[in-house]
């Protein structure tokens, strides 16, 4: 078990990580974008596409992190302290609708993911990229995000919570 925890810990800080950097990427073509649209007259055909996709990436890989970090959104008004059973549980039922919604995502995500690369389907853009690339995003970010949600549960039930809560 421990093992499960600490390779799903290391993959959801990598894809965060990764993610960050895909945001701070986006920034900087978005700003050259700008710069070649309103000062040089001149914009390109790539940016906005590329930017969309760069989102979707980091937006499903950063859900992992985002739990790991225990950043979701929490709404702790019947459940304040921390340790408590009832804390625990609500957190459990939490966690277990979280991970039902990934692999219900994950097992229909494949699904498209698998007839847009079997069939060759790109986007109706002037890039034509494969789908296959964005349709992949959702399956491997809810499959990242499964596997956090497998791991806060064995960390949920196997040490105690620490004081503040988090």
């Amino acid at each position: 078990m421990g093992t499960l925890v600490r390779l799903a810990d290391g993959l959801s800080e990598l894809a965060g990580r990764f993610a960050a950097w895909v945001f701070f990427a986006i920034g900087l073509i978005v700003t050259y974008e700008v710069v070649m649209r309103y000062v040089f007259t001149a914009p390109t055909i790539w940016v906005d596409e590329t930017a969309r996709i760069g989102q979707i990436w980091a937006a499903y890989l950063a859900a992992a992190f985002t739990l790991k970090h225990r950043e979701m959104v929490v709404i702790d008004i019947a459940f304040r302290k921390p340790g408590t059973l009832a804390r625990k549980f609500a957190e459990t039922l939490a966690l277990l609708v979280i991970g039902l919604f990934c692999f219900v995502t994950v097992y229909y995500g494949f699904e498209l993911w698998l007839q847009a690369t079997l069939r060759g389907h790109t986007t109706d853009t002037v890039l034509a990229l494969p789908a296959w690339f964005t349709d992949a995003s959702v399956w491997i970010g809810f499959a990242l995000l499964a596997m956090q949600v497998a791991a806060e549960l064995i960390r949920l039930w196997t040490r105690p919570l620490p004081l503040d809560g988090r």
